[in-house]
């Protein structure tokens, strides 16, 4: 039996190791577009793009470390097609690869824009991104950043400790307000211009629009990457569609970024470290034992922005209600519930990481909103 592995990013490196690690010593096939090993995207926001770490902090297992898995690994290779009923990969030489088991692990890709002002713009998802923005952030250079999201955020504060006059651009009205309470952008945005950084929000861009800027990075989110499944026959919606199981087709799994998932009477995609971490774990123990479980997740976020460590975990949106249960948002420690409602839909934090985790127990229980404020009593 052999297993292939679509995607050499985190999500399909782990489901090589979690095999491996249950048990699994047949073949393994890792294909991965790029020519680097695989790696961690958090230090390419921060430390490698302040040159304060070299690449290497960023990079998973060495080509030694891959060997020791016993992976046949096929790098700079990408998916150009999938033979479902054949049960084939084709890559972009022309070749393919038969399968028992599939598991795609293709990420997703950056949403770019149109027009004269963004030919030259930057993006952030990979190595090469990193270090060709990396060559531009020098001290009082301009730096226009379209999106007030983690990655835009996340580069505005680097590009701040660089020396650079940073300026962030967004159509809404707060930072992070399409996935956070209001008031918790209202926070991260006084965090920033205590930095220096100078808002533009409420701002819409389009094509005849003129930044004055040296650098421009664009961060508007990413989309699943799912081109080499078109024609497949799996179902793709903003992601590859999968059960409960995160089985997109018998023998087939989706894991990380591009896989979307049923979880009770919705289906969820997230594009967080921690799901490209628990996922493998879980596709791998279905292969190895050939019984299908549901995937139970309680989901978990962090943004780590100057000396601030923000932090959500469970499922939360722009318009939940949300009450702070330790601290105050005009302290620099504070911990907030957020209600889903009659349950505890959330919890949400910033510099009290120890506090924040401590509250993972009452949303893996499904607890309610007043039983979770009791059990701070």
């Amino acid at each position: 039996m052999t297993v292939v592995v679509v995607g050499a990013g985190m999500a399909g490196l782990r489901t090589c190791e979690a095999l491996r690690q249950q048990g699994y010593a047949e073949p393994i096939v890792l294909i991965g577009a790029e020519k680097h090993p695989p790696y961690t995207r958090p230090p390419l926001s921060k430390e490698v793009l302040r040159g304060e770490a070299d690449v290497s902090k960023a990079i998973l297992r060495t080509t030694e470390g891959l060997a020791e898995l016993r992976v046949d690994v096929r790098l700079g290779r990408s998916a150009a097609g999938l033979d479902v009923d054949g049960r084939r990969v084709q890559l972009d030489d022309g070749s393919d690869v038969s399968f028992d088991a599939l598991v795609i692990a293709t990420g997703a890709t950056p949403r770019r824009l149109p027009g004269s002002a963004f030919e030259d713009a930057h993006v952030l998802r990979g190595i090469d991104d990193c270090l060709d923005l990396r060559t531009k952030l020098v001290e009082g250079a301009r730096v226009s950043i379209v999106g007030a999201g983690f990655i835009g955020l996340e580069v505005a504060a680097s590009a701040r400790a660089l020396g650079c006059a940073v300026t962030v651009i967004d159509v809404l009205p707060e930072p992070l307000a399409r996935v956070l309470p209001i008031d918790v952008g209202r926070v991260v945005r006084k965090l920033h211009e205590d930095n220096g950084v100078v808002f533009q929000l409420g701002a819409a861009v389009d094509t005849e629009t003129k930044l004055d800027a040296d650098v421009v990075v664009v961060g508007i989110g990413a989309v699943p990457e799912t081109s080499c499944l078109d024609g497949s026959g799996l179902t793709i919606e903003d992601g590859v569609v999968c059960d409960s199981s995160l089985r997109a087709a018998p023998g087939i799994w989706a894991v990380g970024d591009v896989a979307r998932w049923a979880t009770g009477d919705s289906t969820l995609r997230v594009e967080h470290w921690t799901n490209a971490t628990e996922q493998p774990h879980h596709v791998a123990r279905d292969i190895v034992t050939g019984e299908a479980s549901a995937f139970e997740t309680v989901p978990y976020f962090w943004s780590d922005q100057y000396d601030a460590k923000l932090q959500s975990l469970g499922r939360v949106t722009s318009t939940d209600e949300m009450q702070v249960v330790w601290g105050s948002l005009d302290e620099p420690r504070w911990v907030a519930f957020v209600r889903s409602g009659d349950q505890l839909g959330a919890v949400v934090g910033m510099r009290a990481p120890g506090r924040v985790m401590k509250m993972r127990g009452l949303l893996a229980a499904k607890s309610s909103y007043d039983e979770a404020l009791a059990s701070l009593a």
